[in-house]
């Protein structure tokens, strides 16, 4: 069992829906952003997406484009990331931390090499927007093997034909992307969503958790409501942008996570 699988089990027997926060890694530089990352769990984050920065992160809205941008300009790399996940694990042991990002990084460094290197650093599960199902073999049954969890992405364009395929070898959640396009560009409304996470959930006993287009307490709630728990990025990023404070910007993540919860 993966950290992902027992917070999921521990979220479960207290009824509550899960709030998983993403955050760039090395925006606006490494110890802001490890500052943040730290003081998310005791803001209510469940799951921590950890971003890493690409040169070419075609599924991402402008939001999280400049933040990559920002963190590549200060230095940032795959291997500067994976530290953020190791100093952040000397003090908490039992927050889940998902890798995503695109797998050119870690194609360079070798499949077999990053993955150990990630298992090291406290890594729990990968999500590469940039690998299909019919590439499991390079990254997705390494990793499962490795014991990561491997996190798949469900479109609104994921029919019932295609859905079995890209179940197969999913592990941790599924992550249902609500709206058709790049992160932050569109509202998720739960009406649309419900009928989707439900046919998901039919498909599979994986959580299925919501994201894109979430962005204020209410819309967290209203999502996690429908789903097994919602996703905020752009967000949280946006703050992070405007320069505010890691105390503000955590107390906003907050009030996400409240949000959440009460789905």
């Amino acid at each position: 069992m993966t950290r992902i699988d027992a917070k999921f089990a521990a979220l479960a027997e207290k009824g509550q829906k899960a709030f998983v926060s993403y955050i760039m890694g090395g925006d606006p530089d490494m110890a802001t952003s490890l500052e943040v990352m730290k003081g998310l769990p005791a803001a209510g984050v469940d799951i921590i997406e950890l971003g890493v920065p690409f040169t070419d992160p075609m599924a991402d809205g402008p939001t999280i484009q400049l933040a990559g941008q920002r963190a590549l300009e200060g230095g940032m790399t795959l291997q500067k990331t994976l530290d953020m996940a190791a100093e952040f694990r000397k003090g908490d042991d039992t927050t889940p931390i998902v890798l995503m990002g695109y797998y050119n990084p870690i194609y360079s460094r070798g499949v077999d090499r990053f993955l150990a290197d990630a298992k090291a650093a406290g890594v729990d599960g990968l999500i590469v927007v940039d690998l299909p199902p019919e590439e499991d073999d390079e990254l997705c049954i390494p990793a499962q093997r490795a014991g990561l969890n491997f996190i798949r992405l469900a479109t609104p364009t994921t029919d019932d034909k295609r859905l079995p395929k890209v179940l197969q070898n999913t592990s941790g959640f599924v992550y249902y992307v609500s709206v058709t396009g790049v992160t932050g560009a569109t509202e998720a409304q739960a009406a649309n969503v419900g009928p989707e996470v439900a046919r998901i959930k039919a498909a599979t006993d994986i959580p299925v958790i919501v994201g894109f287009g979430v962005n204020t307490p209410e819309k967290a709630q209203a999502i996690a409501s429908v789903a097994d728990g919602t996703v905020v990025g752009s967000a949280i990023v946006s703050k992070i942008a405007a320069g505010e404070s890691v105390e503000d910007v955590l107390a906003f993540v907050k009030t996400l996570a409240d949000g959440a919860h009460r789905g």
